[in-house]
């Protein structure tokens, strides 16, 4: 690299690392709990002006004006309900300003002793894996969805783990981690939660331990679960930064083979649906996940059309395979993120859906053996997508400027076309040239980065 480029990259991490140089503080009040005032004020911090769709109007602010007593220190499933609002079945109501900062490992599977519960304690005394496989099994069944009092039997076991982990977050929170933090075996819900930063955790292996067979699902028929990571529904203004979303040591490519298809036991990382919109995720690092960010969950146009505005830069896509993002109806705003790609498995990199307009620009593409640049894009219905200033390093290839329109139109029919018609507006900073992204991005993604 010329030393004039990495002097701009280096002289642009100093920016980002200080505190308060990348993001607004509050005033940062009492420590709260035994926090140090440095973590106090950290977790108070808000979404800097201009950044991403998060920012317009209002801003995102999440729980910066939080009183004293509403800022919590956290070490369990049972405090992190409490610090919630107590009552996990009516959290997403509590709009009171709250900070929570995770210490240690949030486990959603901690039962009300401590103990950890296990699927087999969750699941219906009539739903067994065994039976559902012997009763639903396409050879005896058909390829038809399983109905019936075993399928009826695994939707009370699927209802039973959504009490258990789904953790429900209410407007007006931040939910910050210090080092090392973790929430594993959970899904945390933004569900009409307006108003909320999540930052600086690492959300570990949200499985499912119901998967439903859904014999119509393609030509072959998947297995599809039920929780995410962190899921945006119904809400607006959230800025998710420095996350890391993983499957830890139970990755779907460990998980056996049922009706000749993979077991699938997790769901997406990162998912913005049921109208919501004004979201911007930014530095963080998604790991060796299948399905990452789904942007709109259905192609029927209507309440999500004008919504699901949502802004991603400087995000790490490490050894993923699909929906980085996938795109519905939203203007979606994908600049200066590294998609480090690989595997025999990997799909695609960007969803073009219906009604979707995708601005991509500035983003920089290391591709594995056998994936090439036409493999980036997919066509979910879609019909057009704005790509400016991408570089791509193919395997075994030199880094080069890439038109990612124009190299899946070589090999795809139909066309897409090159302008989604919009230009983005929200940015709190210019856009980085490409090839400085794996260096800023590569240093600064991902959970454990923010000066804690």
């Amino acid at each position: 690299m010329r030393p004039r480029v990495l002097g701009a990259a280096l002289a642009a991490l100093p920016l980002l690392l200080v505190p308060g140089a990348g993001a607004a503080s509050a005033a940062p009040g009492a420590a709260g709990d035994g926090l140090t005032r440095a973590a106090a004020s950290l977790a108070r911090e808000t979404l800097p002006a201009g950044d991403g769709w998060a920012a317009e109007g209002t801003g995102t602010t999440g729980g910066a004006t939080a009183t004293d007593d509403q800022v919590h220190l956290v070490r369990s499933r049972a405090d992190l309900v409490r610090a919630l609002g107590g009552d996990n079945a009516t959290n997403r109501g509590n709009a009171t300003p709250k900070v929570i900062v995770v210490d240690g490992t949030v486990d959603g599977f901690e039962a009300a002793d401590g103990s950890l519960r296990a699927c087999t304690d969750l699941a219906d005394p009539e739903y067994s894996l065994p039976a559902y496989l012997a009763g639903y099994d396409p050879a005896v069944w058909g390829m038809v969805p399983p109905t019936g009092p075993l399928e009826a039997a695994r939707v009370r076991s699927v209802a039973n783990q959504t009490k258990q982990t789904q953790i429900n977050v209410g407007p007006n929170t931040t939910i910050v981690g210090l080092r090392g933090a973790t929430l594993t075996g959970l899904t945390l819900m933004l569900d009409g939660a307006s108003n909320v930063i999540v930052r600086n955790l690492t959300f570990d292996d949200a499985r499912d331990c119901f998967p439903a067979w859904s014999p119509t699902d393609g030509a072959t028929g998947n297995w599809n679960s039920q929780y995410d990571q962190l899921s945006v529904r119904r809400s607006e203004h959230v800025w998710v930064d420095h996350n890391t979303f993983t499957d830890g040591d139970n990755p779907d490519s460990g998980q056996p083979v049922y009706f000749g298809r993979p077991y699938q036991v997790h769901d997406g990382s990162l998912d913005v649906t049921h109208t919501a919109s004004l979201v911007t995720a930014s530095y963080n690092r998604f790991v060796g996940r299948d399905k990452l960010m789904l942007i709109g969950s259905s192609n029927t146009v209507g309440p999500d059309v004008d919504r699901l505005k949502v802004t991603l830069h400087h995000n790490l896509f490490d050894r993923v395979l699909q929906r980085l993002p996938r795109v519905r109806f939203g203007q979606v705003d994908v600049y200066n993120n590294w998609y480090r790609l690989a595997g025999d498995d990997f799909e695609y990199a960007i969803g073009v859906g219906v009604q979707s307009a995708a601005y991509v620009e500035n983003n920089y593409f290391t591709l594995g053996a056998g994936i090439t640049a036409d493999d980036l894009l997919y066509d979910w219905g879609g019909t057009a997508l704005t790509a400016r200033g991408n570089w791509v390093r193919a395997d075994g290839d030199r880094p080069r400027p890439v038109d990612l329109v124009a190299a899946y139109n070589t090999t795809h029919d139909p066309d897409l076309g090159a302008d989604a018609g919009w230009t983005p507006t929200w940015r709190a900073h210019r856009a980085l040239p490409a090839p400085l992204v794996p260096i800023v991005v590569g240093a600064l993604a991902g959970a454990n980065r923010l000066p804690l």
